[in-house]
């Protein structure tokens, strides 16, 4: 890790952090490799790289894996900088996060980095409370009760029947790992001065490949 955060910073890239379900996941990998021999990033019965990490309980939009065989950690880290592929990998810019691990065998070491793009794991009043705190910056007051999005959330189309409230006129669903914010399209119906009043629902994300970490939010404007 000390090395790739090395390289990075002469690459002119922000420091991995650390990440416990990354290296676990990783050392059952690497104590695989060390049974086999032959090094591989998956043999077979063994679940793939995201799956492998998901169960190790990392949370991420983006995974990546190096895996080698060498006399100690300086001649494995200059391995994967001569190769094209693992550079690529220990000096994208888009990851943060990594877990490393390395084992003893047959003389040699065989390690694994697993490098993520690191993602927060949020229940849903929590997705719900950040997206409000954006809206509010419009001016535009979020409505305590999220039941009604919550209910328009699952679907792709159609705006609920108001039970006991106003009835909303326009509806955004959308999902992302990024919660920092809002689409351009909502972003601009809120300042278009047409709207008082929202609501925020959060939901499973729907239709994920793998064990990728994602959320599914609607907002309904009144």
């Amino acid at each position: 890790m000390a090395l790739a955060n090395r390289s990075r910073a002469q690459a002119g890239l922000g420091p991995l952090q650390w990440d416990e379900s990354l290296a676990a996941a990783a050392r059952v990998h690497t104590q695989r490799m060390a049974a086999e021999g032959p090094i591989s990033h998956r043999y077979g019965g063994e679940p793939g790289l995201s799956d492998r990490a998901a169960h190790a309980g990392a949370h991420f939009d983006l995974i990546e894996e190096n895996v080698a065989i060498g006399p100690d950690p300086a001649g494995i880290h200059e391995e994967w900088m001569q190769s094209p592929g693992h550079r690529a990998n220990l000096l994208n810019g888009q990851v943060n996060r990594v877990g490393v691990a390395v084992v003893y065998a047959r003389g040699v070491l065989y390690a694994t980095a697993d490098y993520a793009h690191g993602v927060e794991k949020l229940a849903p009043p929590q997705v719900e409370a950040r997206i409000a705190e954006l809206i509010r910056v419009s001016g535009v007051e979020v409505r305590s009760n999220p039941a009604q999005a919550r209910a328009a959330c699952p679907y792709d189309r159609g705006l609920p029947t108001a039970q006991g409230g106003p009835q909303a006129s326009f509806v955004m669903r959308w999902q992302d790992a990024d919660l920092s914010r809002l689409p351009d399209t909502l972003t601009e119906r809120l300042a278009s001065g047409r709207y008082r009043m929202a609501s925020v629902g959060a939901c499973p994300a729907q239709n994920m490949e793998g064990s990728f970490t994602a959320y599914r939010i609607a907002v309904l404007l009144y």
